[in-house]
């Protein structure tokens, strides 16, 4: 089950107390998920479909508790690829169809003619519940969640521009940042900072899906936060082999060439020690010495030991001393 659908099936379990919320919400269901039919003269039926078992209850549910209504639900099998069930519930014309839409403010009726909403309800959204109700509505009829594990992303696909910028601004009165882009025929309302989504999965009641969340960007840090300083100890132990190669290079062409006793006594015993200890590290070298020495004070002597083949390479003579 996708991460998505586990925060839809959390959400459609979450049911509003007061009738102004329950309307909110179902005014975001139906307006994301629902189509309206002409019916007849001044009639209209509107059907209300969905893949999501939990949803479709939810709406049934709300249905019943708002306007007394038992509509049936009837499974069809969905035109996409999978395959999987669609939840369809017709409200028609003599269910009270036209009434309903216009309670919540999805319908306009002026003149004796009716006129499709094109706006967020603002008359319904009269407190902070019924604000995060809309949103959780808007969620559950047309959203979608990214699994946190592959990328920060949320969603919502409206219908028009007007109506997209309307709910951009109501999620973004909590202090969000959402933006609005086209896609196809539809425009998507999204946000991919992963604070951002955690603050709006908080919004809309989804408790669960945020923990979840959250527990995962802890194990998404703690793996990069691993990977770096893995990555970091590799370049320094890349680094000191190298360094140890040029070293011994260095003492073996000398050795090769003037003999180490050309050295003087303190590098000549740091070069033999080298020589012999090719994998022990500055600091390990530095106790085996006569008169024991930090790591900077070996490396100074290794430097001075690549001085002084630099020298014999260039045909220089090189001071005992």
């Amino acid at each position: 089950m996708s991460f998505s659908t586990q925060t839809k099936n959390e959400l459609a379990r979450v049911f509003p107390e007061s009738k102004g919320t329950k309307l909110a919400e179902l005014a975001a269901l139906i307006r994301m998920s629902g189509t309206i039919q002409l019916a007849g003269f001044k009639k209209l039926n509107f059907k209300i479909s969905t893949e999501n078992a939990a949803i479709a209850r939810k709406h049934f549910k709300l249905l019943k508790g708002l306007f007394g209504i038992n509509t049936e639900v009837t499974v069809q099998k969905s035109n996409n690829l999978k395959k999987n069930n669609m939840y369809v519930m017709l409200i028609t014309y003599e269910m009270g169809a036209n009434d309903i839409l216009e309670q919540l403010e999805i319908l306009r009726r002026e003149d004796g003619s009716f006129f499709i909403e094109n706006s967020v309800p603002q008359k319904l959204l009269k407190d902070d519940e019924a604000r995060r109700a809309y949103i959780r509505g808007a969620f559950l009829g047309a959203g979608s969640i990214s699994d946190p594990e592959k990328t920060y992303h949320i969603e919502f696909v409206v219908s028009s521009n007007e109506f997209g910028e309307q709910f951009k601004e109501l999620i973004n009165s909590y202090g969000l940042n959402s933006k609005i882009a086209m896609r196809k025929n539809s425009y998507v309302v999204y946000i991919k900072e992963s604070e951002q989504i955690s603050d709006i999965l908080n919004i809309m009641g989804a408790h669960k899906a945020l923990l979840s969340l959250e527990n995962t960007k802890i194990v998404k840090q703690m793996r990069n936060d691993i990977n770096r300083i893995v990555n970091c100890e590799t370049a320094n132990l890349s680094k000191t082999i190298d360094a140890s190669i040029r070293q011994i290079e260095n003492i073996r062409f000398i050795k090769d060439t003037v003999g180490l006793s050309a050295l003087p006594p303190n590098l000549r015993e740091i070069a033999n020690l080298r020589l012999e200890n090719e994998n022990l590290s500055l600091k390990e070298l530095g106790q085996m010495l006569s008169v024991p020495l930090g790591k900077s004070g070996v490396n100074h002597r290794l430097r001075k030991i690549e001085q002084v083949a630099e020298r014999i390479r260039g045909g220089e003579s090189i001071d005992r001393d």
